[in-house]
């Protein structure tokens, strides 16, 4: 007889929550570009519902660490990827401000539009950052820190040199621009109010910053910001293999400038005044030690130090007057708690802290393997 073999019914198992999530999650763009580009747009969206949700005075703040983030975030492509230090990141700011200035006018009758007045600080700025890049593409170490230091030094003096075009002490007065009516009307439409001139600068700096980060976190992800970490890591391996290190210094200086260039387009646009007091040395020295405090090569470590340097000053001061401090006594205590937190984050925390971020992450997914 011959046996009949009957096939079991098979019965589809519920897929694991993980499966579920990994379901969810496959809609996700596969190229970089997709995914930083999906990153940009909820961050869009999180800095639209914050500027909303906050104060005038937050929101001038905000506006604030928006061109701080932005000069940060080129210092981090100079120094955290090509290893190059600079101290003059102060003095490029300047430029793209006073060639902000100079283009709009006192009065923003400036014959061009402001995105066009932005591009060309920004391409100004590249421009000197190429002409500073290549005379200091031989010098490493404190003898590049030495050069960029007098050009911090150097660009506040010739803007008051020449003070029939700079406006000397004074400066370039730089009026605010109109909120557009298309803005205007599509804020109406969403939340239903007006937008003053602050938050508008606000959206104007932050609008800015994430295409910044876009661009630059496109570029460090791809070939460029491959071959400026090989030239950081062991500069003779680099030029072994074929890498010509004075190009790749220059490029990333010129990177790095443009960026200041904006920011300082911005800064003159929200302060509305470009001025050589703005742009003294401790500029300089506050965007390197956001850079370190936030994470050297890191573009979150950027936007965490120039957080940092906004939100820390104003909170050790409210802190000194609540404790009994006069207003001088708690200006005076805030420079003071920021530079303790500064060694306590070199003593501690080299790697800054999205370098402490990451070692926290690496342990709970190193414990959850053994588990």
């Amino acid at each position: 007889m011959s046996q009949e073999t009957r096939e079991a019914p098979v019965t589809a198992s519920p897929p694991p929550a993980g499966g579920r999530l990994a379901g969810l999650l496959r809609w996700r763009p596969r190229s970089t570009l997709g995914r930083h580009a999906l990153l940009v747009l909820a961050a869009l969206v999180a800095v639209v519902l914050v500027l909303e949700l906050t104060s005038p005075f937050r929101n001038s703040q905000f506006a604030t660490m928006s061109y701080y983030a932005i000069a940060a975030a080129g210092l981090t492509v100079l120094t955290g990827l090509n290893g190059q230090i600079s101290l003059g990141h102060g003095a490029l700011m300047a430029v793209g401000a006073y060639t902000t200035g100079l283009l709009l006018g006192e009065e923003g009758d400036g014959a061009l539009p402001l995105l066009l007045v932005m591009l060309i600080a920004a391409a100004v700025t590249a421009l000197v950052g190429a002409v500073v890049g290549a005379a200091a593409a031989r010098l490493h170490g404190p003898y590049l820190a030495g050069a960029t230091l007098a050009l911090a030094v150097a660009v506040p003096g010739l803007a008051i040199y020449f003070d029939h075009v700079f406006g000397g002490e004074q400066g370039l007065r730089i009026d605010s621009p109109e909120v557009p009516g298309w803005f205007d009307a599509t804020i109406y439409f969403l939340f239903a109010h007006e937008t003053p001139g602050a938050k508008y600068l606000a959206y104007l700096g932050w609008g800015t910053l994430l295409l910044v980060l876009l661009l630059l976190a496109n570029l460090m992800a791809g070939r460029v910001g491959r071959v400026w970490r090989a030239v950081r890591d062991d500069e003779v391996a680099a030029e072994l293999a074929g890498i010509r290190l004075g190009q790749v210094r220059v490029l990333a200086f010129v990177v790095s400038a443009a960026c200041a260039g904006l920011a300082g387009a911005v800064l003159g646009v929200v302060v509305r005044l470009a001025a050589p007091s703005g742009f003294t040395i401790v500029l300089s020295l506050g965007l390197l030690t956001a850079v370190v405090v936030g994470g050297l090569g890191s573009l979150a470590g950027a936007l965490l130090g120039s957080a940092l340097l906004v939100f820390l000053p104003p909170a050790v001061t409210n802190l000194g007057i609540a404790a009994g401090l006069d207003g001088t006594q708690a200006a005076q205590l805030a420079p003071f708690v920021y530079g303790v937190v500064l060694v306590l984050v070199m003593l501690l925390a080299p790697s800054g802290f999205v370098g402490v971020l990451r070692k926290v992450r690496a342990r709970r997914g190193s414990s959850r393997r053994t588990g």
